[in-house]
């Protein structure tokens, strides 16, 4: 039996953090996305973009330091960086629509194999839509990378050989950071960027039920 500790949310952030590049204007999601912001390096210049109306976000405020009338698109409070701007609602997402944005991190209920994305409905009967700038920021951001727990709570893979749910974007997802794995995805299916410590490849795709090419410096 594997012997594996899965990431926590703090460290599943700081992963995504690692790979931003100096430079890239980006929109992290609601939810798990949002934490990113806080992993962010100083010396690093990443500008981030949020759909209600800013560009230029910082990290979330210490305790006591909030300020509630600037808040991002899930509505938690943000700090803003010297130079940020606020901005029409519309504008923001002409940005999103128009290519201006270069990665968006986005939570997900289903990604399949080849970067199919399911992420605002379970479809199931009374759920509540809440598709938001999702569709927008999927086909919108030159890549879209996907931020989740690769399990759900019933231990059932997120990540699937074609979602069963409503689909937010079709064949639009290039990586998916999870709590135990980072997978590039595309047209050939899954391959490996990295796993956690303890957990081999082997028991990761029979844990997910999909095959998984190894990491290219290990090809």
């Amino acid at each position: 039996m594997s012997n594996y500790k899965a990431r926590a949310k703090q460290e599943l952030a700081h992963r995504v953090a690692q790979d931003i590049p100096e430079g890239a204007y980006v929109n992290l999601g609601i939810g798990q996305p949002t934490l990113v912001a806080n992993f962010i390096p100083r010396e690093k210049e990443v500008i981030l973009q949020s759909e209600n109306g800013i560009l230029g976000m910082g990290p979330a405020p210490a305790a006591g330091d909030e300020d509630f009338d600037l808040i991002n698109a899930g509505k938690q409070p943000v700090t803003m960086l010297k130079g940020g701007a606020f901005f029409h609602h519309a504008d923001s997402f002409a940005m999103m629509r128009g290519g201006h944005i270069d990665i968006c991190v986005l939570g997900a209920f289903q990604v399949s194999a080849t970067g199919d994305l399911a992420n605002w409905s379970t479809g199931e009967k009374g759920s509540i839509p809440a598709v938001g700038g999702a569709m927008d920021l999927a086909v919108g951001a030159k890549e879209t990378w996907v931020m989740m727990d690769l399990l759900t709570k019933k231990g059932e893979s997120k990540l699937v050989s074609a979602c069963t749910y409503p689909l937010t974007g079709v064949a639009c997802v290039s990586r998916i950071y999870s709590d135990l794995a980072t997978l590039a995805c595309g047209p050939e299916g899954l391959t490996l960027i990295d796993v956690v410590d303890g957990l081999n490849l082997q028991t990761l795709s029979h844990m997910i039920g999909l095959p998984i090419r190894p990491a290219a410096s290990s090809i």
